[in-house]
C-alpha cells in the first residue's frame, strides 16, 4: 500500500460563489472560502474558485485495532477493524488525545503516504477485517476519500464505521446513509462555552448529528472525556444524559478517563470516583447502556441483558468475549437486542 503522491482531488459539498470565491457546507464551520484560501480544517483549498481537498488517499495512520477501541461495544463486538486516517481536524480542542496527527495540517506541508481507495479496501481484507474505520483524527475533514473507500468497501462485504466529533452537516449525514454502518461520536460536554472556548466549534450541530444519525439508522454510539472541573459537573452531566436517552435509551455512552495532554495541563486525571458517578447519572436518565472507558477491570466495561441482566458480553481492556449472545439475541431470556453481530 503506498505510491505517489497525486494531485488535490476536488471536494464534495460546495457551492461556487460570487467573486471566485466557493461555500464549504461539509461541516458545521460552513466556511466561505476565498480563492487561495483554505478552510478552517486547513486541508481543503480554493484553487481558482474550484474546492479541493488536499488530504485526498494522503494516509498518515493505518493499523488493525479492535473494534472496542473504536470505542463500539455493540457492533461486531470482538472483531478487529482496519482503522486510517489523514492529518487534520475541523476542530481544535487544547486537550486532544491525538494531537500528533490531528493538528499536524496547520504546518504547510500535508504528510502522508498516498493510497488508493482499493488499496485500503484490499488491505482490509488481507488482514481478515470486518470492517474499515475512518478514526484517530476527524474523517468527516476527508470525507470525498471516506466516501470513495466506503463505496468500495461494502461492494466487498465490509461495513464502514465513523469516529467522530459530529461537527457536520445534514447533507454530509445525508451523503453517508447508506455507506456508513456505524458511528462513535464524540459528544465533548454539554455547554455552548465548552465548546467555544475549547474546541473553536458549536453545541448545537453535535447534537443535530446524533439525531440526524439515529434517524437515518446508523449504528450510533456515544463518547465523553470526562474532564475534572470543566465538563463533569452532575447537572451538565444529568442534561446530557437526558438528551442522550431522549434520542434513544439503547445508545451506549461511554464516559472516559481523561489524562493531560497536548496544551491542557489545566486539570489532573480523572478520578475513577467521578467515572462512576457519571455513570449512575447516566443510568437515572433511562440509558440501558452506560460504559466506564480508561478503567482497566471495571465491571463497567461489560455488556448484561437489560431483561434479564444475564452477561453477554465480557471485556478486560480491548478484549471482548461474547458470551451470552447470539445473533443480537439473549441466550439465556430470547430478548432481541440492539447490537449487531
Amino acid at each position: 500500500m503506498g505510491g505517489s503522491v497525486r494531485a488535490p482531488h476536488e471536494a464534495m459539498l460546495y457551492h461556487k460563489a460570487e467573486g471566485g470565491a466557493v461555500d464549504c457546507f461539509l461541516c458545521a464551520h460552513r466556511c466561505h472560502v476565498l480563492p487561495g484560501k483554505r478552510g478552517l480544517c486547513r486541508v481543503r483549498e480554493n484553487r481558482d474558485g474550484t474546492l479541493y481537498s488536499l488530504v485526498y488517499g494522503l494516509i498518515i495512520a493505518a493499523h488493525v485495532d479492535p473494534i472496542e477501541k473504536k470505542p463500539l461495544y455493540h457492533f461486531l463486538p470482538g472483531t478487529e477493524s482496519f482503522s486510517i486516517a489523514t492529518v487534520g481536524c475541523n476542530f481544535q480542542c487544547d486537550f486532544c488525545q491525538n494531537w500528533q496527527i490531528s493538528q499536524a495540517a496547520r504546518a504547510e506541508e500535508l504528510p502522508g503516504q498516498y493510497a488508493e481507495p482499493k488499496e485500503i479496501v484490499a488491505a482490509a481484507q488481507r488482514a481478515e477485517c470486518p470492517s474499515i474505520s475512518y478514526t484517530y483524527t476527524e474523517p468527516t475533514i476527508y470525507f470525498e476519500y471516506a466516501h470513495d473507500c466506503a463505496r468500495l468497501a461494502k461492494e466487498k462485504g465490509l461495513r464502514n464505521i465513523f469516529v467522530t466529533n459530529g461537527y457536520m452537516t445534514g447533507e454530509t449525514v445525508e451523503k453517508m446513509t447508506g455507506l456508513i454502518d456505524a458511528a462513535n461520536v464524540d459528544l465533548k460536554a454539554f455547554t455552548e462555552t465548552f465548546y467555544h472556548e475549547r474546541c473553536k466549534g458549536k453545541l448545537a450541530p453535535v447534537c443535530e448529528t446524533i439525531r440526524r444519525m439515529r434517524e437515518a439508522r446508523i449504528h450510533l454510539e456515544v463518547t465523553t472525556l470526562l474532564i475534572p472541573g470543566f465538563n463533569d459537573d452532575e447537572a451538565q452531566l444529568r442534561e446530557m444524559a437526558e438528551f442522550l436517552a431522549g434520542v434513544g435509551r439503547d445508545i451506549p455512552w461511554h464516559v472516559s478517563r481523561y489524562h493531560p495532554d497536548y496544551q491542557f495541563d489545566q486539570a489532573p486525571a480523572t478520578p475513577v470516583s467521578s467515572i462512576a458517578r457519571a455513570i449512575e447519572i447516566g443510568r437515572t436518565a433511562g440509558l440501558r447502556y452506560v460504559y466506564a472507558g480508561n478503567v482497566p477491570g471495571s465491571a463497567c466495561e461489560d455488556t448484561h441483558c437489560p431483561n434479564c441482566n444475564a452477561m453477554l458480553i465480557e471485556r478486560e481492556g480491548f478484549i471482548a468475549r461474547v458470551v451470552g449472545l447470539a445473533g443480537g439475541v439473549c441466550r439465556k431470556c430470547g430478548v432481541a437486542l440492539p447490537i449487531v453481530q
